[in-house]
């Protein structure tokens, strides 16, 4: 059930970590992220999203967790919308309400994904932001370039709004290729704040490493609230993040592979289990099953399957599978 990969962090990551160590590496670092981690973000969205960043447009923090966290709470004013495509992870909406922002969720029934049509009816004066998942968390859906594109000439309309992309499954990708928006719609840029790390990818959820990237005066206010709060993040992992962007990245084609074949056993499993059905993921490493066909059941012991929460607690009851 935890939204983490089995893999090991590969051997050259621990390596610059122990050699940290080893070098004294082991200080107060700037708040927002060294020089090497943040020049090494800089050359990864350069080369693999065709973005352009400078160092004070980037914020490190404890996880992408907590940079989005810290941009909801730089930038939300009371009754701010923020619209959020369902299915969605579970902290976007504990976020932008915590800090008096308004979770305007929309369903996406079309493939688990935000049409321009659907975005466009949910659009006010009060919108301050789009979250966009992709690939996602649950669902595995990946927004194409078009679909993108679709998304991005809403926005255009729309200047009041702004966009934070959570792109942490980028390298976790099956059938599709990624894109962000800001590379598929430059127009955007100044309006986009892309958020990603190294915990997915590089099976390094425990060393707590994210950032994100976009304006400088939002991105200073996210290190400020980070310099009364945190402060740097861990300056040890720091360097294995570096380590992690700037290194060799082959393990990757091969755990994706892995990744692939379980999502094929297991979607083709799911969809001969009577009353259990799931799409195929195009990313990330999780499958969002629909138990619509067993509610009005029961089960053995006589309990009724109402809803999926009756169901989860029927697999971990009766056979000690935990799932979300």
């Amino acid at each position: 059930a935890a939204g983490e990969p089995d893999f090991d962090t590969p051997d050259h990551i621990k390596k610059a970590a122990i050699q940290a160590i080893s070098e004294g590496k082991t200080k107060y670092t700037a708040v927002d992220g060294t020089r090497e981690l943040k020049e090494a973000i800089i050359n990864k969205l350069r080369k693999d999203n065709n973005l352009e960043y400078t160092l004070n447009q980037i914020c490190v923090g404890t996880g992408a967790k907590q940079v989005l966290f810290n941009l909801f709470m730089a930038t939300i004013n009371s009754g701010d919308e923020v619209i959020i495509p369902a299915p969605y992870w579970v902290s976007y909406v504990d976020m932008v309400s915590l800090f008096g922002g308004l979770p305007v969720v929309v369903e996406c029934k079309q493939n688990f994904k935000l049409t321009a049509e659907l975005l466009k009816s949910r659009i006010t004066k009060k919108t301050k932001w789009l979250i966009l998942n992709s690939p996602n968390n649950p669902a595995g859906a990946v927004y194409t370039c078009d679909e993108l594109k679709d998304i991005a000439q809403i926005l255009l309309e729309y200047p009041h709004m702004n966009v934070v992309t959570d792109d942490i499954y980028e390298h976790i990708i099956y059938d599709e290729k990624f894109f962000t928006i800001a590379q598929v719609e430059p127009k955007l840029y100044d309006r986009v704040f892309v958020v990603n790390g190294v915990s997915k990818a590089y099976a390094m959820t425990g060393w707590r490493i994210g950032y994100i990237a976009g304006r400088s005066d939002v991105v200073k206010a996210i290190s400020t609230l980070q310099s009364q709060s945190t402060s740097n993040p861990n300056s040890i992992a720091q360097t294995a993040a570096a380590a992690a962007l700037n290194g060799d990245h082959s393990f990757l084609k091969e755990r994706t592979r892995i990744f692939k074949s379980r999502r094929d056993f297991m979607v083709k499993e799911l969809n001969s289990a009577p009353g259990l059905s799931a799409s195929v993921p195009q990313g990330a490493f999780y499958l969002f099953v629909s138990c619509e066909g067993l509610l009005s059941k029961s089960t053995k012991s006589g309990k009724i399957i109402n809803n999926d929460l009756d169901f989860t607690e029927y697999l971990l009851g009766d056979h000690l599978v935990a799932v979300v």
